[in-house]
């Protein structure tokens, strides 16, 4: 639905469409331009004007071919450019490919946020139905005597701190949920609502070990940089261009005569040509200064290049790091979060024989709820990390190395 709807891969669409027929107006320069013409005109000179003393009538027929100021590229000015625009072209490609897998990774991502929110709203609601049961045992026992008011208190404290959360939860996925409507620029049709422990399980394939650097190549932004330098480039060698003479072919063939009906006769063929060389002597050091300018924004365009592999080196670095570490870290959790859950059996057991006070209930309920919402937390956080991944190569692995 997002690559359907969305809006901003649209506008990039029609970037590309923009460049697309811009290279063509470019290229269009390096051919000669013909059109056809037809003239007539008719005129009367008064007699005071006129060299024979009496006034007259004159007409003029004209049909020609013509060739429009048509520039001989000996120099390659025109290919620089045209060359210019045809990488400007496929840069913007590139930019629409980075647009259209930025979308899946944000539309991926925020799917898996909806799913951690889910999850986490189920885990409050449970929370607060076992913290109500715990809030009525507890204000029953202090009403009949069998236990302070502070234990109450308590209990009721937990209560409502975990119907705040859940507050919070409900806020966070609401706004989650108008995100994801944007990002699909539609309605969103619900879909079903595994929990992330059902998804994690072939998510994304692993990565093989010793895949070459090459993979990066893959990268739109990569790509769009090295697209970019070669502009700059071809501006270099438009700007050298220009050093050197213009040369400019004007003509036309066609025919020309005082009658419409002697148009097309024997004898009134007319031609005309027109070379004409431009040679700059003096500008003022503009041609040297725009010189100076295409070669620091090819400079420019260099370091725009590697600073580009740079941070594509350090982002599948970091997203096989998060991999990797976060895999780690889910593990751990789950042990936590099973010592939470017998922490706070056992202190259940030693408040109701009168070992411990309701304090420590409280203590092992929070940290188990808490135990719980990180779990939940540390699978999304490590299937985002697969999405980061998928859009750090480029789009995905087309083919493994063997």
């Amino acid at each position: 639905q997002a690559l359907e709807n969305n809006r901003d891969l649209r506008i990039a669409v029609q970037r590309v469409e923009e460049a697309h027929a811009l290279y063509h107006v470019q290229r269009s320069d390096l051919l000669p331009k013909s059109s056809a013409e037809g003239v007539g005109s008719r005129s009367r000179v008064p007699s005071d004007l006129s060299v024979t003393g009496s006034a007259m009538t004159s007409s003029q027929y004209q049909a020609d071919l013509g060739l429009s100021a048509w520039e001989i590229d000996f120099w390659g000015r025109i290919r620089s450019m045209t060359a210019a625009a045809l990488e400007s072209y496929l840069a913007t490609q590139e930019a629409r490919r980075a647009t259209l897998i930025s979308l899946v990774a944000q539309a991926a991502n925020t799917y898996l946020l909806e799913r951690e929110l889910d999850e986490r709203v189920d885990i409050a609601r449970f929370t607060i139905g076992s913290r109500e049961e715990s809030y009525r045992i507890a204000r029953r026992r202090y009403e009949v005597g069998s236990a302070s008011k502070m234990d109450a208190v308590q209990a009721e404290t937990l209560l409502n701190q975990a119907r705040a959360d859940l507050s919070a939860l409900m806020r966070q996925r609401d706004q989650n949920r108008n995100a994801l409507t944007l990002l699909v620029g539609a309605p969103i049709v619900d879909s079903d609502t595994q929990p992330l422990s059902r998804i994690e399980h072939g998510f994304i394939r692993e990565i093989s070990v010793g895949l070459p650097s090459d993979l990066l190549l893959n990268r739109p932004d990569v790509l769009a940089a090295e697209h970019r330098l070669k502009v700059a480039n071809a501006n270099v060698g438009a700007a050298r261009a220009a050093f050197f003479p213009r040369i400019v072919l004007t003509g036309a063939y066609g025919a020309a005569s005082a009658e419409l009906s002697g148009l097309f006769g024997a004898g009134s063929n007319a031609w005309s040509f027109i070379p004409r060389v431009t040679l700059p002597i003096f500008e003022g050091g503009r041609n040297l200064a725009n010189l100076g300018v295409a070669e620091a924004r090819r400079n420019q365009a260099v370091a725009d290049y590697e600073r580009t592999i740079q941070a594509a080196f350090r982002e599948v670095a970091d997203a096989l790091a998060e991999r990797h570490w976060l895999a780690e870290q889910i593990v751990n959790q789950k042990v936590t979060l099973a010592a939470q859950t017998e922490r706070t059996r056992l202190a259940g057991l030693r408040y109701q024989s009168g070992a411990a006070p309701y304090l420590e209930v409280l203590d092992a309920e929070r940290d188990r709820f808490l135990a719980q919402q990180m779990l939940v937390q540390a699978r999304r956080a490590f299937l985002s990390g697969s999405v980061n991944l998928y859009a750090a190569l480029g789009g995905g692995i087309e083919q493994e190395v063997e």
